[in-house]
C-alpha cells in the first residue's frame, strides 16, 4: 500500500509538500514495463522525437523558471540566488543533451589490414544500453536529476529515477514536464521509496545501467550487489585541496575560496575544504577568509538576501558542530564561526591549522567549514593533499607556470583548477572522482556515452 512522505523546508522544518511513496510491487511493475519497452525495438523512440521532447521540456522549464528556483530553495535550502543559477544550468543541460544526440555516432573499422579481413566493410553504431535506474542527492535537486534522467531520454533508454527523500519535489516536477512535453510516461518514472525497495530495484537483473550520486559507503555497497553485466557510474565526495603558491594574489583569491567553500553552506562534493599555504601566508589567508565568512548572511534560503542557507537536516548541524569542536580541542585556531546559529543552521567557519588526525582534516565536511594549513613547501602540500583516500577536483593559486604545472602533474585529482576554486564546473566537461570518490565519468556527453553501447556490423562484400 502506498503512503506519503512529507517534505519540509530545512530551515523552518515546516511541511511544504508531500510525495507519494511506492512499494516493491509497484516498482516491480515499472521495471517490467521499462524492460519490455527496451526489449521491443519497434517501440524505441526515434532520435527526432527524443530531440523534440527535450526541446519542449527546456521551454517548459524556462516558463516556470522562478517557480523551479523557489522550489530548490524551499525544499533543498540552497539560497535563492544560487537556486536560479541551478535552474539555468538545468535548462542548459537539457539543451546540451539535444546537441549530444547528434554526436552519438559510430565509426568505420578498417578490415583489409590483413588478408583475413579483406573483402569486408565494417562499421559501428551506438545503441541504448537498457533500463537506467538512478538514485540522486539532495544538494542540487533539479540539476542532478537532469544529469541522470535527460541523458537517458536522449539516448533512448527507459529510466526510473529515485530522488533524495529530502528533495523529491523538483524531481517530480521535472519528470512531469518530460511527460507534458510528449515523453510517454512509461519511458520515465520517478520513484519515492524506502532504502530496502531502492536496493531491490537497483540490484534487479533487468537494470542495464545504474547512476548514483551520494555517499561513498552506500554507492560502493550497491555497486558490489549489481547484477552481472550492469554498468554503473558513482559520484561521491572528496575533501578538496587548494595549493597556494608564494606568489599568489591573495586578495583576488579570497572571494573565490570563500565562494567555493561556503556556497550552499559547503554542501557540495567538490567544496573547498583544505587550503595549504606557506607559514608566512597561511595566517593572512585564514584571517581574510574569516572576514569574508563573517559578512555572509545565514538564514532562510527562500529569502533573496540570504547567502548561506540551512544544512539539510538538524543532525548535520550536530555533526558539523562535533567535528569543529574536536578540531578546536585538538589545537585548531578558530577565526570565524565555530557555532550553531539555530537547530538548522551553522555559522560559516574558518579554522587555522587543525591537527592532521581530526575529522575535518581526514573526511569530507559537507558543511560551511574551510581549513587553512601552514605547509613548508609545494611538494609537501601536494603530498598532504594526496594523502587521503578521496580524490576529486583540486586547485592551485600561483603566477608561476612552473608551480601550476607541478600541481597539475602531481595532484591526484580528475581536474586541477589554476587560479580558480575547486567547485568550478560546467556541465559539458568530464566530472568524476578517483579512488573512493567515484567510478566512471559524469558530464552530459560522457554520461550519454556510458548509457549507450557499440554494435558492429561486418559486411562481406
Amino acid at each position: 500500500m502506498s503512503s506519503t512522505l512529507d517534505v519540509v523546508n530545512p530551515y523552518s522544518l515546516e511541511v511544504i509538500g508531500s510525495a507519494e511513496t511506492s512499494e516493491w510491487n509497484q516498482v516491480d511493475g515499472m521495471l517490467a514495463t521499462a524492460h519490455r519497452l527496451f526489449r521491443q525495438r519497434d517501440s524505441w523512440l526515434p532520435a527526432y522525437q527524443r530531440i523534440e521532447i527535450l526541446k519542449k521540456t527546456a521551454r517548459l522549464m524556462e516558463a516556470r523558471f522562478e517557480e523551479l528556483a523557489f522550489q530548490i530553495a524551499n525544499e533543498g535550502g540552497k539560497p535563492l540566488v544560487d537556486a536560479r543559477v541551478e535552474v539555468m544550468r538545468a535548462i542548459d543541460g537539457v539543451e546540451l543533451c539535444v546537441h549530444e544526440v547528434g554526436q552519438m555516432t559510430g565509426r568505420e573499422i578498417p578490415m583489409d589490414l590483413t588478408e583475413a579481413g579483406s573483402g569486408r566493410l565494417a562499421f559501428t553504431q551506438r545503441e541504448p544500453i537498457g533500463v537506467v535506474v538512478a538514485a540522486s542527492a539532495f544538494n542540487h535537486p533539479l540539476n542532478l536529476i537532469v544529469h541522470q534522467v535527460a541523458p537517458a531520454v536522449a539516448t533512448g533508454c527507459p529510466v526510473i529515477i529515485k530522488p533524495a527523500p529530502d528533495t523529491p519535489l523538483s524531481c517530480l516536477d521535472f519528470v512531469g514536464m518530460l511527460h507534458e512535453a510528449g515523453l510517454p510516461p512509461d519511458w520515465c518514472r520517478a520513484v519515492v521509496c524506502n532504502n530496502e525497495v531502492a536496493e531491490q530495484m537497483i540490484t534487479d537483473p533487468r537494470v542495464g545501467f545504474f547512476s548514483f550520486i551520494g555517499s561513498a559507503r552506500v554507492g560502493w555497497m550497491l555497486r558490489s550487489k549489481l547484477t552481472p553485466g550492469a554498468r554503473c557510474a558513482l559520484e561521491h565526495g572528496g575533501a578538496a585541496p587548494v595549493i597556494v603558491g608564494e606568489d599568489a594574489d591573495i586578495d583576488e583569491m579570497i572571494p573565490l575560496l570563500a565562494k567555493g567553500g561556503l556556497y550552499h553552506s559547503g554542501q557540495v562534493c567538490v567544496s573547498v575544504q583544505r587550503v595549504f599555504a606557506a607559514p608566512s601566508k597561511a595566517q593572512e589567508i585564514a584571517q581574510k577568509l574569516a572576514a569574508a565568512a563573517k559578512l555572509l548572511k545565514v538564514g532562510d534560503a527562500t529569502d533573496a538576501t540570504t547567502d548561506c542557507g540551512p544544512l539539510i537536516r538538524p543532525g548535520e548541524v550536530d555533526r558539523v558542530e562535533e567535528w569543529v569542536s574536536e578540531a578546536i580541542d585538538g589545537g585548531a585556531e578558530l577565526l570565524a564561526g565555530g557555532k550553531r546559529l539555530s537547530s538548522t543552521t551553522y555559522a560559516p567557519t574558518v579554522l587555522l591549522n587543525p591537527p592532521a588526525n581530526v575529522r575535518v582534516s581526514q573526511l569530507e565536511i559537507f558543511g560551511p567549514v574551510i581549513c587553512v594549513y601552514s605547509i613548508d613547501s609545494i611538494a609537501e602540500a601536494i603530498e598532504t593533499a594526496n594523502s587521503l583516500p578521496f580524490a576529486f577536483q583540486a586547485a592551485v593559486f600561483t603566477q608561476s607556470l612552473e608551480t601550476a604545472f607541478q600541481a597539475i602533474q602531481r595532484l591526484d585529482a580528475t581536474a586541477v583548477m589554476v587560479n580558480d576554486h575547486t567547485a568550478f564546473r560546467v556541465d559539458w566537461m568530464p566530472f568524476a572522482g578517483r579512488r573512493q570518490s567515484g567510478y566512471n565519468t559524469g558530464g552530459i556527453g560522457y554520461t550519454m556515452h556510458d548509457m549507450t553501447q557499440d554494435k558492429m556490423a561486418v559486411i562481406r562484400l
